[in-house]
Order: C-alpha cells, then structure tokens, then sequence
C-alpha cells in the first residue's frame, strides 16, 4: 500500500499550491517577484496616463517609452536596496521601511529623468505622472507584499520550524579513531546525520574497506561535488592530533565550499581519549589569524611567579583573565585579583578556584584573594601594599576603547595615567621586585586619548627605572612594559562582534576597507607578557612580534565563509551575508604600528623584542603630570590635549573633540 501523508488528505488544494510556492528555489522566486515589481511598473504607469488624460491609452511611444524608463530605473534600486533578499522572511516595519525608503529614491530619479526627458526626446511626458505613478507603484507593492505575508507568511514560517527540528548533514574530517567515536554519538541525536567520511589517508580507507559501520569514507578528490552530492551542511574535523599549522592548511582548503566547519580541541586539550558531540566547537581564533605561534619558554613562564605573591590588576578582564589562568598554572604562593567590575571578578574567582581543586595537592597551597576595587582609589592600593608581600605586579588595568575614552577624555587620563602612577610609587615604596605594564600598539605616534594615555604610563615607568638607577639603590623595582596589538577574543574585538553579526543574519560592520590590525591570540599573548617580565632588566619596552597585520575587511570574509555562507557582493547579488563601511571613528586609524624608533633589538625569545623610546626624566615628568592633575579638576579639555600633545611624542590629536562634557559645556560651539 502507498504511503500516505494524512495532512495532504485533509488540507484545502489552496494549502497545496501554497507550499509548491514556497518549495520554489530561491533563485525561481526572486526572478517572479522581480517580474511582478516590473509588471507593477508597467501597470502603473499606464494608469496614471490614462488617469492624466481621462482616457484609457493606446500603447503608443508616449506610454511604452515612460514604461521603460520606469522599469529601467526602477529595478535596480530595489534590488541594491534590498527588496528581494526575503520574500516572505521579514515583514512588518522593518519592510514597510525598505519599500518605502526604495520607492522614494526611484520617485526621485523617475520625476527628474520625466523633466530631463523633452531636452533629449521629442515626447512630453506629463508632470504629474512623475509624481503620481510612484504614489501608485508604492500602494500596489506595498499590497503584494502584505498580501504574501498574509497568505504565504504562516506556511513559510512553520517549514523555518520544521527544518531547525530537522537534522543537519555533517560530513566528518577524519576517520580515525576521533572521528569514529563522533560519527557512534551522533546516532543517538535526532537532529545529526553523519552522511559521509572524507580522510587523506589512503590505506586507512583501503584498511576499513571504505566504510566505517555503513558509512563511507570519500578521498579529498572532487570535494565540492561530493558535498553537493552529499547535500553536506557542515564539516566537522575530527583531527585533534594534527599540528595547528596542518589544521590551518586543512581548514584554508575547505575555504568556499559553503558549509560551516565545526572543529575538536586539540589532543592536548581533550581532557580524556574520549570524544563526544560536546567537545565539538566553532574553530579557534588561532585557526582564524592564519599564524603560527611559537611555543612558550617553560623556565620563564616560571621563574617569575613560582611561589611568589602576583597581583594582577584589571584582572577580569581579556588580558588580566588569561593572566591569572596562566599565573594560577605555575603555581604562585598568593595570586591577587585586582578588579572594580564585581561581576567579573566574581565569576573569574570561581573559575580559578575550580582550577585550583583540580591542581590537586600542588594547588592547595595557593591562596586565591579578590579585591574589589580600583587602581584610582589608593587607600586600596595602600592597604594591599602594606598587607601582602608583592613580589610581581601586572598592570593590565585600563581604559582601552578608543572611541570611548575619546569621549570621556578626563576619566580615561585619571584611570590609565594616575591609576598607573599610583601603583608605580607604591610598588617603589614597597620594593616589588618587578612591575610589567600591558601596553599597547596605540601608544605610538597615537591619534586618539587612549593612546596618548598608554604612551604616558610607559614613560613614566621608563622615568621611575631611570631614577631609580641614578640613586643606585642596592632593592629597586624592575619595572617594564611591554607592547603588543589587538588580542582576537578580547571585550570590543571583531571577532565576538562579527560573530555575532553573522549569527543575527549580517550585515558585518567594517570601520573603513583599507583598515589593517595586529593580532594574535589572549592565550599567547599573556604567556608572551609574563616571558618578557621575567627577562626585564629594568625600563625595557618590549615588543610582541605580532607578525604580519591582517586586513579587518579580509578577516570579515574569512568567518562569513568559515560558517559556510556565501558573501554578498555586487558579483553575488544573492549572497547571505554583505559588509559595509561605516567610517573610522574618532580617534581611529588606518593602521596601527609597534616602533616609535627604528631600533628593536632581539632577546633571548624569538617572538619579542627590545625598543629604547625618549622620554623625560621623573623630575621634569613629574612637574607636567601636576599640570596634568590641575587642568583635569578644572575640565580644560583643550588644554588638556594641547599638554599631551607636547608630552607624547607624535600624538597629533583628531580634529574634532567628541568628550561629553565638551559638548555638554557649550565650548563645542553646539550648545
């Protein structure tokens, strides 16, 4: 007996006609809906002539002439303005604006090409069609696309539900034992379907005779038939044993087959042989840096913090986080956790203390303190000081939001430069024996307040150590710095940000497309920031290579085609995803550097290096940073930027003053 649907029996033929309409390819539907629009023109202006002339008209030049020119101009506005990317997806204020926003540039270009048009061509068209037949193209694309959500909108969106029930096709990267252990798993999930294995190894596909428990197992020839044939939706690497520089290569030649690739953590950071569904994850921000990274130096990760007392300022934050995870890990004798974000530092005191109960009886000795507070507040800083033995700072504590600081200049230059003198004298006072500054990129040649700043707090670490050696004293403070670019990962960095834009369906927002940033990962770039701390010989600057910088534009691509969707671009009108350009912001640059001079100097560590910046004596510092304090109490923005200007060399301040309370004063001239 042939199957029968019992929906299908009991549902009116209209239901059957709405869901052939639905089935339809996309590309099917956008070209009906393109001709629909181009009928509506056609009608429409046939219309609003005969209206004009009380009669209805004959197709004579008149009439097909003003038919062509409203298909012609027509058309591309609304497919550059979006009105065929959803059909039926969207509805509501959302496309009411679009249609309106399309109809009225063509309205536009329509009444102005009507008025050029008795210069170029013996036919007059009348004016009032200019006006009226776009009133009227509105009203009757407005109708179809109300009455398709009426009548489409409710079917469209039950099939939305029944596929993100349904099963997703994974084709799985390996057919080893990882993948193996995946592909058993995934039986038990209604909404997975392995439909394939593809391995590189030809005698593990002869060995297992080409199939593992019914499943295939595919060379790398011909992968994108074989995706299609397969109707794979996503690639899962199941290779946790492979170098990281073999999981790019792997992963740069599955680039733009239009699937999303999923990938396991590496066999070092699986936390047993075996592998489930749960270890599965989105690739890692190394993978999409495309950079090799070079393994730490044991010895220096440990000679500085090996029980010893570390305070960690900023200490939930991108950097100060993954600082404290890599200080926890060589076990300091006390770990401080500085942080005025309560949320933060609670969530990552409970972390540290899971990671301490699984360091076993090497962790029970640690002692794990949070302090709530901030690094502007000394009383804190002074009774921390007093009470605990500090034998390490790290000074990740900072306003770092460009645009932001830009905005509320005077709380970025109290925090960044007066936290950080704070802490330095304190650390003097108390004969830390070291004191590592997080720096940043910014700070050279900055056009922007936070990096003014950042470049300040250098100098006056660079004018502590200096003092501190004319004095000779037998203790003194090794106090360093050291210089890197944006972390991939980090609060405020593309990465979450896109990843996010392409989750809510784009479009991804790119500051400017010549726009270009070093990165590298939090992981190295904390291990890089204790490994030079412990090389400090005292006012070093150092310097993280961060290798080549990365086109933000070109890294945009790279995650839209990692999650298997096609780019919108003028040659893919029909893409699923578009960037556009909103403008630098205040402040920003085209491209960062790392160098104020042209002399680094190598150290013992192939990915750092050594700069010797000028700066001021303390003594001379000291007297502009009282001027400093004095116009930030009495709110001078202007002179502040001009005493910052001649403070750090090669800061050239925007144009424009964006401070709030610049604005708010009147002194912008807007109020």
């Amino acid at each position: 007996m042939k199957n029968v649907d019992f929906d299908s029996r009991t549902q009116d033929p209209m239901n059957g006609l709405r869901n052939k309409a639905i089935a339809l390819p996309r590309s099917i539907k956008r070209i009906s809906v393109l001709g629909l629009d181009a009928l509506f023109c056609v009608l429409s202006v046939y219309l609003t002539i005969s209206l004009r002339f009380e009669e209805f008209q004959s197709l004579s030049p008149l009439v097909l002439t003003t038919m062509a020119i409203s298909v012609g101009i027509a058309l591309p506005i609304f497919i550059t303005h979006g009105l065929y990317r959803a059909i039926f997806r969207y509805s509501g204020g959302i496309a009411t604006w679009t249609i309106i926003r399309a109809v009225f540039i063509y309205g536009v270009v329509f009444f102005s090409a009507i008025l050029s048009l008795p210069n170029l061509v013996s036919i007059y068209i009348p004016r009032s069609v200019g006006l009226s037949q776009p009133l009227l193209l509105f009203i009757l694309i407005g109708a179809s696309r109300a009455f398709a959500n009426y009548w489409l909108g409710d079917a469209y969106r039950q099939l939305l539900s029944r596929k993100r029930t349904a099963f997703t096709r994974v084709l799985i990267y390996g057919a080893g034992s990882a993948g193996r252990q995946l592909a058993q798993d995934i039986r038990s999930k209604s909404n997975l379907k392995v439909v394939g294995f593809i391995d590189s190894d030809e005698h593990r596909r002869g060995v297992v005779g080409s199939q593992i428990d019914g499943i295939e197992i595919h060379s790398l020839e011909n992968l994108r038939q074989l995706i299609i044939a397969l109707r794979a939706e996503e690639i899962w690497l199941a290779i946790p044993s492979v170098s990281k520089s073999r999981r790019r290569e792997i992963i740069n030649s599955l680039l733009g087959f239009n699937v999303a690739i999923r990938t396991l953590p590496t066999i070092d950071e699986l936390a047993s042989g075996q592998v489930s569904i749960s270890d599965v994850r989105q690739l890692d921000i190394d993978d999409l840096l495309n950079r090799e990274v070079v393994p730490p130096h044991p010895l220096l990760l440990s000679s500085g913090i090996h029980g010893k007392a570390v305070l960690i300022t900023g200490a939930s934050g991108s950097i100060g986080s993954e600082l404290a995870r890599q200080a926890l890990a060589e076990l300091p004798a006390t770990l401080i956790l500085l942080e005025r974000n309560e949320y933060g530092l609670y969530f990552l005191h409970q972390e540290l203390l899971s990671k301490k109960l699984a360091l076993g009886d090497a962790g029970s000795a640690i002692n794990i303190i949070p302090i709530l507070g901030s690094i502007t507040d000394r009383q804190i800083l002074l009774e921390l000081f007093k009470t605990y033995s500090i034998d390490i700072v790290y000074h990740a504590a900072a306003y770092k939001h460009v645009p932001l600081v830009e905005q509320n200049m005077k709380e970025g230059i109290r925090n960044n430069v007066f936290g950080t003198l704070a802490l330095v004298q304190l650390a003097a006072k108390y004969k830390v024996p070291r004191f590592i500054l997080v720096s940043t990129d910014k700070a050279v040649r900055p056009t922007n307040i936070m990096g003014a700043s950042k470049r300040l707090c250098e100098m006056i670490l660079q004018a502590f150590a200096q003092a501190q050696t004319q004095k000779q004293t037998q203790t003194k403070t090794i106090f360093s710095m050291v210089r890197f670019g944006n972390v991939l990962g980090s609060s405020g960095s593309v990465v979450p940000l896109f990843r996010k834009q392409i989750m809510d369906g784009g479009p991804l927002t790119v500051t400017h497309p010549k726009v270009t940033r070093y990165f590298m990962s939090v992981t190295e770039a904390a291990q890089l920031v204790i490994q030079a701390g412990a090389m400090a010989q005292g006012g070093d600057v150092y310097l993280l290579d961060m290798g080549k910088p990365v086109k933000i534009v070109d890294l945009a691509k790279r995650m839209v085609e990692l999650s298997g969707l096609q780019l919108k671009s003028t040659d893919k009108p029909y893409g699923d995803i578009e960037i556009i350009f909103t403008g630098l912001r205040p402040g920003e640059k085209l491209y960062e550097e790392l160098l104020i001079g042209d002399n680094p100097k190598s150290s013992s560590h192939p990915r750092i290096f050594k700069a010797h910046d000028d700066f001021l004596p303390w003594q001379d510092l000291e007297e502009q940073l009282g001027l400093l304090h004095n116009l930030l109490d009495q709110g001078d923005i202007v002179a502040i930027r001009q005493l910052l200007h001649t403070l750090v060399s090669g800061y050239i301040p925007d144009q424009k003053i964006v401070d709030w309370s610049y604005e708010y004063s009147g002194e912008s001239g807007g109020g």
